[in-house]
């Protein structure tokens, strides 16, 4: 005779509801890990790509800064601007020709030597820019023979060229006349000085903030009018072998030092009153 079950004696087991409701749980509680990790990955990225682009801005400005800093006093600066309509923004090309600035560096593996380098803004057919800086060996710029002639741009072609930003919607330039100090201008042709100032309106992309940088251009003696100069004034001899000349002094041989007379100037370092001076 059998005993009878009890409920200490049955086999318990999830049912098929049950499961089904736990697999759900599980699929929710993945999907939402899923999302959250997701979110996270995409921030992480935001957040790359935002310090990638200041850290090419950085750069970006510090190139410029380091290249305006080391002008010389004989270089020239020739900025052509092609705009489309009155808003600086509206800007759809530009070159920036410097000229006189002697550059050494390695290209190719082989040592060059560049005379003038170029910044242009370069429009592509998406609507974006691309900046690209030329090297070239020679002189590209017409000499002027006054002031506010166009000078042209030769027909030399760039040795080397570096693309420094791509997918650039804004990239546009103003100048401001350190004499006149008026309003800024959109270019500058005039041969023979440098601007004051440059200003750079740049903006990456269209949700981006417009950032505008102003570089200083310090103003530098040009060494070809301070040895014209001083070789017109006598200060240095005009041909290999000739003597230095020097204003002749009262009553002494032209270049000649006077000697100091006893009574005369004492210790003190003083020179004599009279024609020593």
């Amino acid at each position: 005779m059998r005993a009878p079950k009890t409920s200490q004696n049955r086999r318990f087991g999830f049912t098929l509801l049950e499961l089904v409701l736990a697999i759900g749980l599980l699929a929710m509680l993945a999907g939402m890990i899923f999302a959250v990790a997701s979110q996270n990955i995409a921030l992480g990225r935001t957040v790359v790509d935002k310090q990638n682009e200041e850290s090419v801005d950085t750069a970006l400005f510090e190139l410029l800064d380091t290249m305006f800093a080391a002008l010389p006093g004989n270089a020239r600066l020739e900025l052509l601007v092609e705009s489309g309509g009155s808003d600086l923004l509206s800007s759809i090309s530009s070159d920036m020709t410097i000229q006189n600035v002697p550059l050494g560096f390695t290209w190719g593996g082989v040592e060059r030597i560049a005379q003038s380098i170029q910044l242009s803004t370069v429009r592509r057919r998406d609507g974006f820019y691309d900046i690209v800086l030329r090297y070239y060996e020679g002189e590209i710029l017409e000499e002027t023979q006054r002031v506010g002639d166009s000078a042209q741009v030769g027909e030399e072609e760039p040795f080397a060229e570096v693309v420094l930003l791509e997918d650039v919607t804004v990239f546009a330039w103003q100048v401001l006349d350190g004499r006149s100090m008026d309003e800024w201008q959109p270019d500058w042709e005039i041969a023979g000085r440098l601007p004051l100032q440059l200003e750079l309106t740049y903006m990456r992309d269209p949700t981006s903030e417009v950032i505008r940088h102003v570089f200083w251009i310090v103003p530098k003696q040009n060494p070809e009018v301070l040895m014209r100069q001083m070789t017109q004034q006598g200060a240095i001899p005009t041909s290999p072998g000739a003597a230095t000349p020097t204003t002749p002094t009262d009553g002494n041989p032209q270049g000649s030092v006077p000697a100091i007379q006893p009574g005369q100037g004492g210790g003190s370092g003083r020179q004599p009153r009279g024609g020593g001076r």
